[in-house]
């Protein structure tokens, strides 16, 4: 069996992921397209239920009112350090299967970074609701994506059953945030690990050539 790929999990609801897909695509562009990309969100009642039936549980916490003071700060400080601009959005009723099951249509039509991008550009920067299936729509016609199909894919039954497939291989990865990098034996976890990950992929890809 052949060594699977790198890899980084990320979440649109994670803002720390946020800002490593602008690393990632920054700085690190050289290894955004040779490393897999794989969404990691909470799920929804009945997803919980047909993951708990197979014996998966996810590690989420319930984030304090100090944690969730701190984070803000944090990330404010981490945005204006890269000169990006900021809109802290105000979930109503988060429902990340609309825009995580969204981006597994984007990646079956092979532009999954170009849709992650904007949504992370819609949530982060524009402080737009990404649960709402009309938001997600309206990011398809500049990708080529169909709007009507990106919208339902939350209801999509072989979508959704992509999704929980997805959500297993995190926990086979032991994977307890985002985001979380990947490379052989190699596990880093947070933004600024990724400098860490992409050094490891960049020495792999050298002995690959070299070889």
């Amino acid at each position: 069996m052949s060594p699977r790929p790198p890899r980084w999990y990320f979440s649109f609801s994670s803002p720390y992921s946020w800002l490593a897909y602008r690393d990632l695509t920054g700085p690190y562009a050289d290894i955004a397209h040779r490393i897999e990309w794989l969404p990691f969100w909470e799920p929804d009642e009945p997803s919980l239920g047909r993951l708990a039936s197979c014996g998966v549980r996810l590690p989420y916490v319930p984030m304090s009112a100090e944690k969730l003071r701190y984070v803000e700060y944090d990330v404010r400080r981490l945005a204006r350090a890269r000169g990006l601009r900021l809109t802290w959005p105000r979930d109503r009723r988060p429902r990340w299967e609309v825009s995580h099951l969204a981006y597994l249509v984007a990646e079956e039509h092979g532009v999954g970074p170009e849709f992650a991008g904007r949504v992370y550009r819609a949530r982060w920067e524009e402080g737009r609701d990404i649960s709402d299936p009309a938001v997600i729509a309206s990011l398809g016609p500049e990708l080529g994506l169909n709007p009507d199909r990106l919208a339902a894919a939350g209801e999509d039954r072989a979508v959704r059953e992509r999704g929980l497939a997805a959500l297993r291989a995190l926990h086979e990865d032991g994977v307890f945030g985002v985001p979380y990098f990947i490379d052989g034996g190699e596990q880093f976890w947070g933004v600024d690990r990724l400098p860490g990950f992409a050094a490891c992929v960049r020495a792999g890809l050298a002995a690959g050539k070299a070889g």
